[in-house]
């Protein structure tokens, strides 16, 4: 290129020389390059609360008595493992656990804290090996459903009740329920894609203020779905 025809490109920007002109385009060009081409799609990504799916394998949750019956006096549950929820754990502890044909599982672990009453989690298949017809109940709703004994190495408890096949359920903040637009008791459902892809309806809803946003599904229904081996899951509301 000439110096004339340098001069004739240039001549627009009158009372600039060369070297400014180029000072010019290279101060436009790197205020463009600085500006970040996924900022809206980061933005996207932290609108859009982070999923978790949880199996929730066999388990039981102890009232400060029967910790202390099955334990021995003065014990308290000794945190092994933190779960996903804050300040709930898995404990050191395991109990034995006797269905009404004497048929047992031998080591059925205690989840922590201690509640107000003591309530024992199985999968349906769980249920069939013992013996027990187990009632699908939300968490804590107890009355009527059959019991069992739990052994300890320290003593043994025999629960007149509280033995259930725990309801597939979703935690939730207020946030993200405001989110998915629904409201605590609502109802959900949960799109599994994979090689064994399932929808599983009728999530119920457990909002607060503090949890984090978490799936509960037991054995049984992990294993149906392939879980471990998903591609993709989502939660729908559910209309």
């Amino acid at each position: 290129m000439t110096t004339d025809t340098m001069t004739t490109l240039a001549s627009p920007f009158t009372g600039f020389d060369r070297t400014s002109v180029e000072r010019i385009v290279r101060e436009i060009v790197l205020a463009s390059a600085c500006v970040p081409p996924s900022r809206t799609t980061a933005t996207a990504r932290q609108a859009e609360p982070k999923l978790v799916v949880s199996i929730s394998a066999r388990h039981c949750h102890l009232t400060d008595e029967h910790v202390e019956k099955l334990f021995g006096p003065g014990r308290k549950l000794t945190p092994m493992k933190g779960l996903y929820q804050d300040g709930f754990y898995a404990a050191e502890e395991t109990v034995m656990l006797v269905g009404p044909k004497r048929k047992m599982l031998p080591t059925v672990r205690v989840l922590g804290p201690t509640r107000k009453a003591s309530q024992v989690e199985l999968a349906f298949t769980d249920g069939i090996s013992l013996g027990i017809d187990l009632p699908v109940r939300a968490s804590g709703k107890i009355t009527g459903t059959p019991g069992c004994v739990l052994v300890g190495p320290a003593g043994a408890i025999e629960l007149a009740e509280g033995v259930i096949r725990a309801e597939r359920h979703v935690h939730m903040s207020f946030a993200d329920a405001e989110h998915f637009g629904v409201k605590d008791g609502d109802r959900m459902s949960l799109a599994i894609k994979g090689s064994c892809g399932t929808v599983f309806r009728d999530l119920l809803v457990r909002a607060d203020a503090t949890s984090k946003l978490e799936v509960h599904i037991d054995t049984d229904e992990g294993n149906a779905a392939d879980l471990d081996h998903a591609e993709s899951v989502e939660l729908v509301r559910q209309t």
